[in-house]
């Protein structure tokens, strides 16, 4: 709500977050009067908190007077224990997961209830992929997102269980009673299909990385065309790799030797049944 509305006047802190929230993937650049209304600042306000990130480094302003973000704040931004130390460590794994089946491979974060992309190689002929690195997506429709839920905080669970859930294709998984099922399977199995519930086109395997404490702080994920996929021969690779960042972030649980995969059908994976 705008101060101009009536409301409290939020601190300049929170002032200064509503002037960087107001830039997203489709308005990276913007004038300083989209700021002011996207952000719902006054203009004067505005234009003193962008002089102020400007000058800082947080904001930058191109030839034609628009501004985008700063690469002083993206050098900040990189320092987050959950995006360049573990983008560094997973890279690598990441890259022969990459070479060994040219597919895109995804890394991505749990942020309360949806997932956020930290990194992803895309591979040149692979399918074509709705996410971003900084990017955000409903927990409930990804393969990264069904194994970060699973292995998420109860409370988070229900929370997500509770709400209506957005579909993106016919095969979208929308019932509470579905995605519970799934849940369960995905801790039980080890990994995760999703299985066109984004695009009619892609499927997707993902498997939990874990840090020292066997905490899932990540999920790696496996995106392919869905025409021909073979899901149960792409899970072992999938989490094999998830295994060996887990093991380079000092899991435990990655150390001792891999028990079996129990390995389901597609269908009964994602929790979608035959028409």
């Amino acid at each position: 709500m705008s101060e101009a509305g009536g409301a409290r006047p939020a601190s300049v802190a929170g002032r200064t977050l509503r002037v960087l929230e107001a830039f997203a993937a489709d308005h990276w650049e913007l004038t300083l009067s989209q700021i002011s209304r996207r952000s719902g600042l006054p203009l004067t306000t505005t234009h003193r908190l962008v002089t102020d990130l400007t000058a800082w480094g947080a904001l930058e302003r191109s030839p034609s007077g628009r501004y985008h973000i700063g690469l002083h704040l993206w050098e900040v931004a990189a320092l987050a224990p959950r995006g360049l130390r573990l983008r560094e460590i997973a890279l690598p794994y990441m890259e022969d997961l990459y070479e060994a089946t040219h597919e895109n491979v995804q890394l991505a974060v749990r942020e309360g209830t949806e997932v956020v992309y930290v990194e992803r190689i895309l591979g040149r002929d692979a399918v074509r992929v709705l996410t971003r690195v900084g990017g955000r997506f409903a927990i409930h429709a990804t393969g990264v997102g069904l194994v970060l839920l699973a292995h998420s905080p109860v409370q988070t669970q229900q929370q997500v269980l509770a709400a209506p859930m957005e579909g993106w294709t016919p095969l979208t998984i929308t019932r509470a009673a579905d995605l519970r099922r799934i849940l369960a399977d995905v801790r039980r199995c080890g990994y995760a299909i999703s299985d066109r519930q984004v695009t009619m086109d892609a499927l997707s395997v993902a498997a939990p990385i874990r840090d020292h404490a066997d905490t899932v702080i990540a999920a790696l994920s496996l995106v392919v065309h869905a025409a021909g996929a073979q899901p149960r021969a792409l899970a072992p690779a999938v989490v094999a790799a998830a295994r060996g960042i887990s093991r380079a972030l000092g899991s435990p649980a990655a150390r001792r030797p891999p028990a079996s995969i129990a390995f389901r059908t597609t269908r009964s994976a994602t929790g979608v049944r035959p028409n």
